[in-house]
């Protein structure tokens, strides 16, 4: 293990508290989100961590020990926090951070409870975005816990997309459950008959209603589109056969089967009617797409509570490992240190620690550029509707405009002051719907890129937690459950799309001019962040992007050895790599500014402000091992890509005609001095050549490349260090004697 570095100052004291944590995700000014999520921590670490301990996961049936949790998400306010106030709910605005913080809180002790005391807000979700006024009004307050004085139960809801059958998690296009017409008479309202059968769906042990997407299977009814079932309905509304999932077992999951009749007002969002055909006002799609790219995020967050959770609960196994044994004294490094006596230990586990740092800045990022986006939605549609701007490809031709003014916007606040137009750069900077443009653009590319990488990467991190633990780690009595948090890991790469539809989101959203626009401003601010704050990896990060750019723009024009297209859809062996590489370089980034929030703002904090200067020294350190993480990745990925494509020259006629003749070489040598020395490869008499497969390629027009990357190598300069230090930190940090959960 290095010596500690005397330049390094104060050192980590203690894990980082709520105080911290409040500044980092920035809800430090917002008392009714604190509130949020200490009702939501009482919860997880009371009822739903005894109920895991006590083998409340090993059953797939919804028992009365998991029915009670619903109990506790009604009264501690977790049901409400969906609902705005008049619907009976408590907070004010958007709600993403908020359901993000509830996600993060439960998901620390079980994720399974997160995704059940948040799938009836998934059900809700499409009749937010896209229901009718009077459907939201209905529903939501149907869905809100009782008041005090009410004598009624809430509706629970359940959300039924996949199919067909048997498959789980299935293209969200490819519907079976079908809808028609089954009476219309004149005047009167049409009745649509139902039949969907779903796998694999949350709450359906106890939802009193379910959105399903079906597809037209009539004439008289065009489209696609989502539905409200109740419970009540005419037919058949058969919950279906408890699914046999390995994994969040304190969710309710089963695969129903439907067969109702349902007013074609329970139509998300409405419908008309167009010469005789009922036209829904929404396909499934585009509600799903409206639903999807916001409640994502809490996924995301899910995965990154599981590697934050890990770290106490490894640091005290680490140490402890030894105590108790005969050969370890009390008093002897062994027993006081255990494990963290190795470096190996100490520098994996730092690596848990960084990568659940940059997973949850990422994934609150995203979850904060959504409470910016959902009034600003709003406000755009109003501003469109003033200026006369319908739908479709006016409304597109419209909003491109916009977009070249938000790249107007990017492009003069890069100058510097005296150079540009102040005000110009003012008025755009006022521009309500270039402020819409930027957010919408960068939510865009954040929400999948948190979705992928937290959830992705972040399984394949929480196995290395689990195996730090050895084989403790994958029983059921391993303190903080993480061999459960690791299986659930999968699943919530799973959920709501894959890596694959995440992938190709990315590949869409990443290429337009205009984010394309905010990464190089983004590279040339983390240049300057490096320099006011060197030693947090903003230096590195600064030229991971710019590599990053280059590829890309390379990608977008070059071709590969047969003369084909590279950067094109059907070609995700480069439009899906080059997304990953992003995605690191996004949640490194998103690292790095939560530690200058906590820098500028911990001072004020009167409980942030105790052994501030070690915290900041050590959470900039992992912010370091992070961004040295992400360039390698970056690294990698790019030198594949772009070199990757070009053919490898063989030892044929044509390769041998660019290489030199030992016996030419040998003359040019006594006309040029040290010519000799520039030749890579040389023919010898009679053929002979070097033992490799072919002569060096000389990858013309990629000079730049290679500089940038030599220039990222070096830009790694520190970061072992870093790791060292942050190492060093975490054998020497107090931990309480035991966890608070069960509590």
């Amino acid at each position: 293990m290095a010596a500690h570095d005397p330049a390094a100052g104060e050192s980590l004291r203690t894990l980082p508290g709520d105080d911290v944590r409040q500044i980092l995700w920035r809800f430090a000014d917002r008392f009714d989100l604190q509130m949020v999520v200490q009702s939501t921590r009482a919860v997880a670490r009371g009822p739903v961590a005894r109920l895991v301990a006590s083998g409340g996961r090993n059953s797939h049936d919804w028992t009365p020990g998991k029915n009670e949790l619903l109990r506790a998400y009604d009264e501690s306010g977790i049901t409400a926090v969906f609902m705005d106030p008049e619907q009976g709910g408590f907070i004010e605005g958007p709600k993403n951070l908020a359901l993000a913080l509830v996600a993060f809180e439960l998901a620390w002790v079980d994720a399974g409870a997160a995704t059940g005391a948040l799938a009836g807000n998934l059900a809700l979700s499409p009749i937010h975005e896209r229901g009718t006024k009077a459907q939201a009004d209905h529903y939501m307050a149907l869905a809100a816990p009782a008041k005090p004085g009410e004598d009624r139960k809430p509706w629970r809801g359940a959300f039924c997309l996949t199919e067909p059958l048997p498959y789980v998690g299935v293209d969200t296009g490819m519907l079976s459950g079908k809808a028609t017409i089954a009476e219309w008479e004149e005047g009167k309202e049409p009745v649509l008959q139902i039949e969907k059968r779903g796998r694999f769906i949350t709450n359906m042990g106890f939802a009193n209603f379910v959105t399903a997407a079906v597809d037209s299977a009539d004439p008289r009814l065009k489209g696609s589109c989502i539905v409200i079932l109740e419970e009540g309905d005419p037919g058949t509304f058969d919950r279906g056969t408890p699914t046999r999932k390995m994994v969040h077992q304190l969710s309710s999951t089963s695969d129903p089967i439907f067969s109702l009749r349902v007013p074609a007002s329970r139509i998300v969002g409405g419908y008309e009617v167009k010469d005789g055909v009922i036209v829904p006002r929404w396909d499934h799609g585009e509600i799903i797409e409206a639903v999807f790219k916001r409640t994502r995020v809490g996924v995301a967050v899910m995965t990154a509570a599981k590697l934050l959770s890990a770290v106490e609960p490894v640091i005290r196994y680490q140490r402890g490992r030894f105590r108790g044994a005969e050969q370890t004294k009390p008093g002897s490094l062994r027993h006081e240190l255990g494990l963290q006596q190795r470096e190996d230990a100490l520098h994996r586990l730092t690596d848990v620690w960084a990568t659940g740092e940059a997973a949850a800045s990422l994934a609150f990022a995203a979850a904060r550029l959504y409470d910016e986006v959902d009034p600003l939605e709003r406000r755009k549609s109003e501003l469109l509707a003033q200026a006369g701007v319908g739908g479709g490809r006016a409304e597109f031709a419209y909003l491109k405009k916009v977009n070249e003014r938000a790249i107007e916007y990017l492009s003069l606040s890069r100058l510097p002051q005296g150079e540009r137009d102040e005000a110009r750069l003012l008025e755009l900077a006022n521009d309500e719907l270039v402020r819409f443009a930027l957010v919408d653009s960068e939510a865009g590319v954040l929400c999948p890129a948190a979705k992928l990488w937290c959830t992705g990467h972040g399984a394949t991190v929480m196995r290395e937690a689990v195996s730090l633990v050895g084989g403790y780690g994958i029983t059921e009595d391993c303190p903080g459950f993480l061999g459960h948090k690791w299986m659930d890991a999968q699943l919530e790469a799973t959920y709501e799309g894959p890596e694959a539809v995440q992938r190709r989101n990315l590949s869409v959203t990443m290429a337009q001019p205009l984010f394309l626009e905010q990464l190089r401003t983004w590279a040339g601010e983390l240049r300057r962040i490096a320099a006011a704050r060197p030693g947090t990896g903003a230096c590195t990060l600064a030229t991971a992007f710019r590599l990053w750019l280059w590829t890309f723009d390379h990608l977008t024009t070059a071709k590969d050895a047969n003369g084909e297209k590279l950067y094109v859809g059907p070609r995700q062996g480069v439009t899906f790599r080059l997304a990953d590489a992003l995605c690191w370089l996004l949640a490194s980034r998103a690292q790095i500014l939560d530690l200058l929030e906590l820098a500028r703002r911990g001072p004020e904090s009167p409980l942030a402000g105790e052994g501030l200067p070690g915290l900041l020294e050590f959470l900039g350190d992992l912010c370091h091992v992070q961004a040295a993480a992400a360039a390698g990745e970056v690294g990698r990925i790019c030198a594949e890509l772009t070199y990757g494509y070009n053919r490898h020259p063989a030892w044929d006629s044509e390769a041998r005609s660019v290489c030199y003749a030992a016996e030419d070489l040998e003359a040019l040598e006594g006309i040029i001095s040290g010519m000799a020395g520039c030749a890579t490869d040389v023919i010898g008499e009679g053929g002979a050549h070097p033992d490799k497969a072919g002569p060096c390629a000389s990858c013309q027009g990629l000079h730049d490349f290679a500089a940038l990357r030599m220039k990222l190598d070096g830009c790694l300069t520190g970061a072992q260090l870093a790791k060292d230090r942050a190492a060093q930190a975490l054998s020497k940090v107090m931990i309480p004697e035991a966890l608070d959960y069960p509590a």
